[in-house]
Formats: structure tokens, C-alpha cells, sequence
């Protein structure tokens, strides 16, 4: 049902632009024919609006993964340099927040640990909604920041890592095998981003898959056995990414990429000071509104990943001072 009501829209949509451009024509040629300015300029004006929706449904053909119409987790981890790394893991969770929360997006905190002094060392989300894995698969890897430190007194210029992580929520068609022998699972008491995620019980699950390593955290309900059931669902999701990963050509770079939440590897620089600058590295995507970016303004970078993957294109590039 899900698919066939994406089909629906799909074809709908492609209608829905055929009638728009239609109508913008005509409205050209009445306004031509009776020399009506007003009506030539809205029937411009209309063809331009079909025109940037065209677009925008181009991207979406990008979106045809085989995980790609799923919801999404996206972890985030702040790499090593304490406060500054944690509070830069902080900006990056609110900055996918925001993205998904101008898509319309639902967005859930499964996972939170608070940094020593501000920000998180990690934390995870949940995001539903259409394609919100196929959108945001490419924003896995590290993040770097460079800024002047509101924790420094003697306002430095620092440079912080933090790291993200994309997997797909899978749904029960797709059947995962893990042996509960293999894991280890602990408790631990929550704490979180207010009052209603802090805990006085061990109710927080974590579990450590042997095999790959892979570990996964839960602490958004009260209950231990809802938390133990998610992070079983997250487990799952998480080994499931990793299979899509092996058919990918570039799967051994791209993990290569993630082993160290630091210098060289990151995916995307974000300066604040001296100057104001986004860029991905990967396709030289730039934005010199690092404010926006931040706020979630984080299509065009998307954008331009997704097309990169599927039509190819040119080695990283070049990193920033």
C-alpha cells in the first residue's frame, strides 16, 4: 500500500506540472494576443513555479535505493577535544532537527548523553517521514567546525570533529538473523535532554553486537522492555545498513572515511571564523551563510551527494583553512 500510494503521488505530480505549464502557455498567448501584460507576467511566472518544481521532483528520482523510502536513525558522536567537540555534536543534532523539521518531518531522541560541561557526546534520532533515509544517507561521516571558542578565554581559534551516522528503519519484509549469543546487552540508568527522558531506574539498554561491533543505545521510553525491543530494531537496522553497504563500489573507502572522527577525514567543513563558509568536500557544494546551514538549510549539499552517486563524478575536493 505504502508503495502504490507513492506511485499515486508520483503520477500525480508529473500531471499536476503538465497542467501547470499548460495553463502558464495559455495564459502567455491571451496576454500576447490581447496585449495584457499582467497576464503574459503571471503566465511567466507560473512556467518559472513548474519549472523549480521540475526540478525539485528531479532530485526525488535520485531516491529510488532499495532503503531510500524508509525512515531514518542518524546518530551523531562528538570526536575527541571535550567540551568544544561535544558542543559541536550539539549544533550538528539540532541542525538535522531542523532540516527535518522544515521537510515536516516527526523527529524522536531515541539515545542522549550529556557532554561534562555542555553539548552531548552522542546522541540518536529518530526521523519519519518520506524518503528521509534516501535524503539523508549521504550525511554519514565526520563534520568539521572551525571557530573562535566561546569556551576559550582567550578567544582561540579551534577546530572540532564530531561524527554521523545514517541507518534505514527497516520494517518486518526484511529479515535480519541475529543470535542473542553474540551480543552483549546492558542497562544503565537514562539521562537526557529534559526532564521527561531522565530516569531513576535502569531502564536504558545498550547493546554491543560482537561480530561487527556495531552498538546501539536506547533510553526514550520509561520502560526497560520498550527500550530493550528498540534497540533489538535499531541492532537490526544497523546490520542491514552495513549489507548495503558491502554492494556499494566505495563501501571500503567509506569506511575507512569513519574510523577516525578527526583530521583528513571529514566529509563537510563548517567555518565560522574568520570567515563564513560551508563545504562539502566530496562535491565543493559551498554556502557562505554557515547560519542557515545550521538551521537547517541542508538540501543543496544533499542535493548534489545524491547526484554524485548515482551519475558519478570527481574525487573529493580540496579542504579549507
Amino acid at each position: 500500500m505504502r508503495e502504490r500510494q507513492q506511485l499515486d503521488e508520483a503520477v500525480s505530480a508529473i500531471r499536476k506540472l503538465d497542467r501547470d505549464l499548460e495553463d502558464g502557455a495559455t495564459l502567455i498567448e491571451l496576454g500576447e494576443m490581447e496585449a495584457d501584460s499582467a497576464s503574459v507576467a503571471e503566465g511567466e511566472a507560473a512556467i518559472l513555479a513548474v519549472q523549480k518544481e521540475a526540478a525539485s521532483r528531479q532530485v526525488e528520482t535520485l531516491l529510488s535505493g532499495e532503503a531510500d523510502g524508509f525512515d531514518t536513525y542518524v546518530e551523531v558522536h562528538a570526536g575527541a577535544g571535550g567540551t568544544e567537540s561535544q558542543d559541536w555534536a550539539n549544533m550538528l543534532q539540532r541542525m538535522y532537527g531542523r532540516w527535518a523539521e522544515r521537510r515536516k518531518f516527526k523527529v524522536d531522541i531515541v539515545e542522549w548523553t550529556d557532554g561534562e560541561e555542555a553539548g552531548i557526546k552522542g546522541a540518536t534520532l529518530l526521523i519519519k517521514g518520506h524518503n528521509a533515509y534516501g535524503w539523508l544517507k549521504t550525511e554519514s561521516g565526520v563534520h568539521r567546525l572551525v571557530r573562535i571558542s566561546p569556551y576559550d578565554s582567550n578567544a582561540r581559534r579551534h577546530t572540532s570533529f564530531a561524527s554521523v551516522w545514517v541507518y534505514p528503519v527497516i520494517d518486518d519484509r526484511i529479515e535480519i538473523e541475529i543470535k542473542e549469543s553474540d551480543c552483549r546487552i546492558d542497562t544503565y540508568r537514562s539521562s537526557g535532554a529534559g526532564g521527561q527522558h531522565v530516569n531513576t531506574t535502569d531502564s536504558a539498554v545498550r547493546i554491543t553486537h560482537n561480530p561487527t561491533g556495531i552498538v546501539v543505545a536506547c533510553q526514550q521510553e520509561r520502560s526497560q522492555h520498550k527500550n530493550r525491543a528498540t534497540a533489538w530494531n535499531m541492532l537490526r537496522a544497523r546490520l542491514y545498513e552495513a549489507e548495503l553497504k558491502k554492494r556499494e563500489e566505495k563501501a571500503n573507502a567509506e569506511a575507512a572515511s569513519k574510523t577516525d572522527i578527526g583530521w583528513g577525514h571529514q566529509i563537510r567543513s563548517y567555518v565560522l571564523q574568520p570567515y563564513q563558509l560551508v563545504k562539502d568536500l566530496r562535491t565543493g557544494t559551498q554556502s557562505t551563510d554557515p547560519d542557515e546551514v545550521l538551521d537547517g538549510d541542508l538540501d543543496p549539499f544533499m542535493e548534489a551527494s545524491l547526484a554524485q552517486r548515482v551519475y558519478g563524478g570527481g574525487e573529493a575536493v580540496d579542504d579549507i583553512d
